[in-house]
């Protein structure tokens, strides 16, 4: 469906870290189109001047982009074409997208996502935890609900997989130990593709108690092992 339509709106995932991660050909959608639209228009600027592409930049975050959608829309099916990008990874995921990339589908305008760099895959496969199923939690919420989401993955079967800032990791493990027991398998990686990157395995007191010793910088990925208590016997 849509095929031969000129697309309107690019998704374009951008290095999580690494700059020399950005695709060919995400390079030639930055270069064509007219607008680019950027979480942070710092962080995006600095990548687009590294790679020598001078395109008008609007912000687009959560903070506004109710405000300024409608006019994107109308601007869109005039004919502009526009690239999203967040700081870093694909747009949508834990970033804004979401809502004009619905939007987009609703006014019948032709969207892409290009494939390309998300922080929670590199992060899953290092952590040698089950990836053949898993469910993508990103950041919990801060207070509201929050505990009552905690207890529900206890007995989530799945890897799970979470977001966390570094200010809240340590208080982050110390509720997944209470929550889903201390022994409980996790991986947490931070820094991804950069000079200082670091994954951590262990338990989750283990883990727990590295960080607890240690200043946390960085983005943080969590990947826990899923409850294997009373699961059904595969022999047959």
């Amino acid at each position: 469906m849509g095929e031969g339509r000129k697309t309107s709106l690019f998704l374009v995932p951008t290095p999580i870290g690494n700059l020399g991660d950005i695709t060919l050909r995400a390079l030639e959608i930055l270069k064509s189109v007219d607008l680019v639209l950027a979480e942070d228009t710092r962080t995006s600027g600095f990548l687009l001047k590294h790679y020598e592409i001078n395109k008008p930049i609007q912000s687009f975050h959560n903070f506004n982009e109710h405000k300024i959608l409608n006019n994107l829309l109308k601007r869109l099916a005039e004919g502009e074409t526009m690239a999203l990008v967040s700081d870093a990874g694909t747009p949508g995921i834990s970033d804004p997208g979401f809502l004009i990339a619905r939007a987009c589908i609703h006014a019948d305008l032709q969207i892409e996502c290009l494939p390309g760099a998300t922080a929670f895959v590199p992060a899953l496969l290092k952590s040698g935890l089950p990836a053949d199923r898993f469910v993508f939690e990103g950041f919990l919420p801060h207070k509201k609900g929050r505990l009552t989401l905690l207890k529900e993955l206890a007995v989530e079967k799945r890897t799970m997989i979470f977001y966390e800032s570094p200010y809240r990791l340590v208080k982050t493990l110390e509720q997944l130990v209470e929550h889903l027991g201390s022994t409980r398998k996790v991986s947490v990686s931070r820094e991804l593709t950069k000079k200082f990157e670091e994954t951590v395995n262990g338990t989750l007191e283990e883990v727990l108690q590295h960080f607890k010793s240690k200043e946390v910088k960085g983005e943080i990925v969590i990947v826990v092992e899923g409850n294997s208590e009373n699961l059904p016997n595969d022999e047959s």
